[in-house]
C-alpha cells in the first residue's frame, strides 16, 4: 500500500487539527471562536476571516491568505454551505471521525478545466466540452457575483451599525458633559 493511502493529505489533516485545537482552546479558555465546527459537526465555520488569517492560518500553513485557504478547500471538494457566513462542508470531514480523512483527495484535473488554447484541436467533442466549460464558468461567475452582493450588503449593514454606535457614543458623551 502506498504512503498516500496510509495518511490523509497534509492540507486536510492540518485543517482538521486546527479545528480540534481551536475547539479545545475555546473549551479550556472560553472566549469567542475564530473558527469552529458547526453545530452538527459535519462542517466548520470561520467566524472571523481577518483573525483567522492573522492568528490561525500562520500556525498551520506557510501563509496567512484566506483566499488561498478557500481555494485549497475547493480543490479537496469542500463546499461553501451558507450564504451569510464562511461555512464549509465535505461529507468525509466530520468532528470525531478522523479516519474518514483518508478518503478525501484532491479533485482530478479534468480536460474541461484547461483553457481552450491548451486543448487538443483534434477532439471530436471539443465544441461540447467548450460549451460545458462556458456553462461552468458562467455559473461560477454568477455565484461569485451573488456572493459579492451579499458581502456588499454585509459591509453596508456594518457601516450603518458603526455609524449608530458612534452616534450613541457621541450622545453619551454629551449627556455626561452636561
Amino acid at each position: 500500500m502506498s504512503r498516500k493511502m496510509n495518511s490523509p493529505a497534509p492540507f486536510v489533516s492540518k485543517t482538521y487539527d486546527l479545528l480540534e485545537e481551536e475547539e479545545e482552546k475555546r473549551h479550556n479558555c472560553g472566549g469567542d471562536s475564530i473558527v469552529s465546527w458547526n453545530v452538527e459537526g459535519n462542517g466548520f465555520v470561520v467566524w472571523s476571516p481577518a483573525e483567522f488569517s492573522e492568528v490561525v492560518l500562520p500556525n498551520y500553513f506557510k501563509h496567512s491568505n484566506f483566499s488561498s485557504f478557500i481555494r485549497q478547500l475547493n480543490t479537496y471538494g469542500f463546499k461553501k454551505t451558507a450564504s451569510r457566513r464562511w461555512e464549509f462542508q465535505h461529507e468525509k470531514f466530520q468532528r470525531g471521525k478522523r479516519h474518514l480523512l483518508l478518503e478525501i483527495c484532491r479533485k482530478k484535473c479534468e480536460p474541461t478545466a484547461f483553457p481552450p488554447y491548451l486543448k487538443s484541436r483534434h477532439r471530436p467533442d471539443e465544441k461540447g466540452v467548450e460549451a460545458q466549460t462556458m456553462r461552468e464558468l458562467r455559473e461560477e461567475n454568477n455565484n461569485l457575483n451573488k456572493e459579492k452582493r451579499e458581502l456588499e450588503m454585509q459591509i453596508a449593514h456594518f457601516k450603518a451599525l458603526q455609524l449608530r454606535l458612534l452616534q450613541c457614543l457621541s450622545h453619551q458623551q454629551q449627556t455626561q458633559s452636561v
